[in-house]
């Protein structure tokens, strides 16, 4: 694959590149350069962490990147989740990376790190004191919307050090791209200030698209703090497809989902078709009944766009298509936790804890 090639494709998966000259530059100069991607682990995983994620990574490793996923047990131990619990947090860990192995991320190409397996290093300390003594505490809180929080909600003194953490990663596991959602984007930018003043590099930032919770969009912020009020998140567990929902409550949720007549801006199920669905599928049956136009057959998002628009395709023949091609998707994962009876203890005990912000 030439770099043209390349870069078209990981322009797919950022909706922001920081830069694109720099990205260009980087494939140009080094065959196989190294992303990753982080999660706290901290309840059942959703589409967008599960068969979302799995289509952006492989895209990443078709263009030739390395990539490594990052288990940042950690990070979610320094931002109470799960009760502040570090056993329950890397149960939720080992959760996560049976949810991947199974979701369809291309996993023989993927490495798995856990931030508990480099915490030992007092090289990675190092990096963290490093990071601390070249900021300021006032823009340290500012990055505290990594963490899902405002300024004002930044109160215990480990959620100062997780920034400083996560800035360290990056250049702990020697990643010359983050590739990680907008959310992420301040402690992004942070590295990549701080590499080259410690003597390290400026990171590539690859921002991917946050995907919108099922509910009405309800927020008076605008920007990069707008789409995280709106995204997908367990907190909001009837606004969000977990990989291991029955089939049912798959239809119940997209049933009650916001979807408005013609309109295709902060339309949840118009999202799920673009990111999700017509990314798996080559096309899209709308089964309808005859008096109300007959079955259709969407061979793009583009085309659904148009119909959908036009008013020619309603929310109520789009919502059980919605709900049957994201359960195709969905159902190899449950039933390997149905079947499974290792994966199926480990489930059970993630959804026995209770999730805490």
């Amino acid at each position: 694959m030439d770099i043209t090639a390349k870069l078209e494709l990981i322009k797919q998966v950022g909706e922001e590149i920081l830069t694109e000259e720099e990205l260009k530059t980087l494939l140009e100069t080094k065959e196989h350069p190294t992303a990753y991607d982080g999660f706290e682990p901290s309840g059942q995983i959703h589409v967008a962490q599960g068969v979302m994620r799995a289509i952006n990574v492989n895209k990443m490793i078709k263009a030739g990147i390395d990539f490594k996923m990052y288990v940042a047990d950690w990070h979610g131990w320094a931002n109470n989740k799960l009760g502040g619990d570090l056993e329950k947090i890397q149960t939720c860990g080992d959760y996560f990376i049976e949810i991947w192995k199974v979701c369809g991320m291309n996993v023989d190409k993927v490495k798995f790190i856990r931030a508990s397996e480099i915490v030992n290093s007092m090289e990675y300390w190092k990096k963290v004191m490093q990071v601390a003594r070249n900021t300021t505490i006032k823009r340290i809180t500012r990055c505290g919307q990594i963490m899902g929080r405002n300024d004002a909600e930044m109160q215990q003194a480990s959620q100062i050090l997780y920034p400083c953490m996560q800035c360290a990663d990056v250049f702990e596991l020697k990643a010359d791209i983050t590739e990680l959602g907008m959310d992420q984007r301040k402690v992004n930018i942070l590295a990549r200030e701080i590499g080259p003043k410690i003597g390290w590099w400026k990171p590539v930032v690859i921002n991917h698209h946050m995907l919108l919770g099922l509910g009405k969009p309800a927020s008076n912020k605008t920007g990069v703090e707008r789409a995280i009020d709106l995204k997908m998140s367990k907190s909001k567990p009837d606004a969000a497809i977990f990989m291991t929902d029955s089939e049912e409550e798959i239809k119940r949720k997209i049933n009650k989902a916001y979807c408005p007549e013609k309109i295709i801006d902060e339309n949840p199920l118009i999202e799920y078709a673009k990111y999700i669905i017509f990314e798996k599928f080559d096309k899209m049956k709308i089964e309808r009944q005859k008096k109300f136009g007959g079955d259709l057959e969407l061979n793009g998002y583009d085309e659904l766009v148009k119909v959908f628009e036009k008013g020619d395709l309603h929310p109520m023949d789009l919502k059980p298509a919605v709900a049957t091609y994201i359960n195709k998707l969905v159902e190899p994962v449950r039933e390997h936790f149905e079947k499974n009876k290792k994966a199926n203890e480990l489930l059970e005990k993630v959804k026995s804890f209770k999730v805490t912000r």
